[in-house]
């Protein structure tokens, strides 16, 4: 159990928590629809790309009404006597199915009895009404038009952004079913191909040639909480531009011989005055005027035709399964990159590079047919890396402070990069982990300090005692070691911690260290004395013992008051050595003011490098061993 509480603590099982809720709330986030609209204009760009190199359809063809036309009329709309002149001069070049995009509920005289004899002789036309809606009274198809077959409706979903992106083929509300503008002008095309509708036998859905027409789902790309009603699909505008030709051009005959034979001929309006534009992808409500509504149509329709032949096909879409995993898969890579960088000026680069990728799969995904998710992902990507490198950067700053307080200034800079660079061995669950490890350890003391003490005051006394720390802490630093405590005017440092060395390269350079340390503090005594007999002031000399061997470094206290620090038989060896034989003979080492003792171990793992004088074996004071004692006399 406790191991298990430990990992919940630990910094991987809140990292992977954190990645998991992360992605959860893109996932609900997309359910609620919230993201629907960055789909959406992600789609529209993919879709603009996409088109670059298309091929124009030329099996359909546009007839407008202008606005330059209109000012020829000298009058809008056309009355039926010129409709039904239209109409003569289109249909006399034998085209395959004429649309008109043109509301004609109401007569315009003169000229009605003309029209209905064009649309009785000619079965071949096809008009346009609206269903209409709760803000939209609906509109009938023109009045000379008696075959409601011959009618289909106009109307097209339009995304909450105001962009038209789907388009209907049918409509069934439980007591009208009602079949598209473009999709009777397209049934009439296939049909004199020999290709008609059904319904596809593996899936239930209308199959058209070789297309089978699934409609679209709560869920699809990024339609997740819009109207779904009626048979939806997207809308790929591939088949323009349409050849085009004027009111005027077929009002004055003026149109190439068979230039409308075979062919879906729309007929509608373009002129800025009649306002008949919708946005879409291809000029949204931020790009400009728009595309015209007969244009939306042509597409539809020649989308139609196209799937058919199987020159295109629908856009297919991912599981929600599929989806959801996508999703997840993106949060725990920007998770495990937050962990890993931990600083938001790599993340960013790294989002640089992840948001590629997502491009790349999800464009060529929908140059292949698929509408693969692209904002989600990078969503997810962005909230668990952002989270987490929140979270590890808070996590290293308070590493950072326990670090500062556990060491503060006792370490040097090599250390301490060292320590915070192997930071990840060297703490768990907020504070050092216990190892045990080769090290060694350096006492020092002042010889006849109560004498020396009693000639200050308090002040003076502080004064003098910090002036010999520092010099002697400064030692510490510049060879690598760190200052463990300070015991009155006894100094101990350790070589050799908290970053483990475990080669015996590493070990005898840190036993190589702590002699030249105690060297160096001979000579920063020397200084001081001269300084403080300059000034008056009592001068002083040291013992240092150094040992080398196995100990445990850890933290002891409470979780408010954390030390580091090292116990075990060499820490006791070091501090016995230091004061060992207090009145051992100086000998050849006479008027030096430092003592140095080492033990065997620190003999055989400093080498030859220093000169050093067997001072016999020796029964330390608590210890039952006798152990081979060495003096430093300096370097060999």
């Amino acid at each position: 159990m406790r191991h298990v509480i430990k990992f919940i603590k630990s910094k991987h099982f809140v990292c992977f928590v954190l990645m998991a809720v992360m992605s959860l709330f893109v996932i609900l986030a997309r359910e609620r629809g919230f993201t629907d609209k960055v789909e959406l204009l992600i789609y529209d760009r993919y879709l603009r790309y996409s088109l670059s190199g298309t091929k124009a359809d030329d099996r359909v063809v546009v007839v407008e009404a202008t606005e330059g036309d209109i000012q020829k009329l000298q009058m809008w709309p056309m009355n039926d006597a010129t409709m039904a002149q239209m109409f003569k001069n289109i249909l006399k070049q034998e085209p395959c199915v004429v649309g008109l995009d043109i509301f004609r509920d109401i007569p315009v005289p003169p000229g009605g009895e003309e029209l209905l004899r064009v649309f009785q002789e000619h079965n071949n036309i096809i008009a346009i009404k609206k269903l209409g809606d709760a803000s939209n009274p609906p509109i009938a198809a023109p009045y000379v038009l008696k075959d409601p077959e011959r009618a289909g409706f106009n109307d097209m979903p339009v995304d909450t952004d105001g962009i038209i992106r789907r388009g209907l083929l049918f409509l069934d509300d439980g007591e009208t079913f009602s079949t598209s503008f473009a999709m009777r002008l397209a049934a009439i095309y296939l049909k004199s191909k020999s290709i008609l509708p059904g319904a596809d036998n593996a899936t239930g859905f209308m199959k058209l040639g070789k297309a089978v027409f699934v409609p679209l789902k709560q869920g699809d790309g990024g339609y997740k909480v819009s109207d779904m009603g009626g048979y939806l699909f997207l809308i790929d505008f591939k088949g323009g531009p349409f050849k085009m030709f004027t009111l005027t051009d077929v009002l004055s005959d003026k149109i190439p011989p068979h230039a409308l034979k075979d062919k879906v001929v729309i007929v509608g309006v373009t002129a800025g005055s009649m306002k008949d534009f919708v946005y879409t992808p291809l000029g949204g409500s931020n790009m400009g005027e728009g595309t015209p509504g007969m244009h939306l149509h042509a597409h539809v329709t020649s989308e139609l035709i196209r799937y058919a032949g199987g020159e295109n096909s629908p856009l297919k879409f991912p599981t929600e399964t599929a989806v959801r995993v996508w999703i997840i898969v993106w949060g725990i890579i920007g998770g495990m990159l937050g962990f890993v960088f931990r600083t938001f000026s790599r993340l960013i680069a790294a989002l640089l590079v992840s948001l590629s990728v997502i491009v790349a799969v999800t464009f060529l995904g929908f140059a292949s047919g698929w509408w693969i998710p692209g904002g989600v992902p990078i969503m997810s990507f962005i909230f668990s890396g952002a989270v987490i490198t929140t979270y590890m950067s808070k996590k290293e700053k308070a590493e950072r402070n326990m670090l500062m307080n556990l060491f503060g200034k006792h370490v040097s800079k090599t250390v301490a990069q060292s320590l915070w660079e192997n930071r990840d061995e060297f703490i768990k669950d907020g504070r050092p982990c216990p190892k045990k490890l080769i090290a060694t350890v350096l006492f020092t003391d002042l010889k006849g300090f109560t004498s020396v003490s009693e000639k200050f005051d308090a002040a003076g006394l502080m004064d003098w005692l910090n002036e010999y720390m520092d010099a002697m802490a400064g030692m510490v630093l510049n060879n690598g070691g760190v200052v463990n405590k300070y015991i009155g005017d006894a100094v101990m440092a350790i070589f050799g911690v908290p970053v483990e060395r475990t080669t015996d390269a590493e070990i005898s350079e840190d036993a190589v260290n702590a002699v030249h340390c105690a060297l160096g503090m001979e000579q920063e005594l020397v200084k001081l004395n001269e300084k403080w007999e300059k000034q008056g002031l009592p001068k002083t000399s040291m013992r240092v013992g150094i040992f080398t061997g196995p100990l445990i470094a850890g933290c002891l206290g409470s979780s408010e008051r954390l030390e580091y620090t090292v116990i075990g038989d060499t820490v006791n060896t070091a501090s016995r050595l230091e004061s060992f034989d207090k009145d051992l003979p100086d000998g050849e080492f006479a008027g030096r003011p430092c003592r140095i003792l080492i033990g065997q171990s620190t003999y055989k793992y400093t080498g030859d490098k220093f000169y050093a004088k067997q001072v016999g074996e020796a029964s330390l004071k608590g210890k039952t061993e006798k152990i081979v004692v060495y003096r430093i006399g300096g370097l060999a």
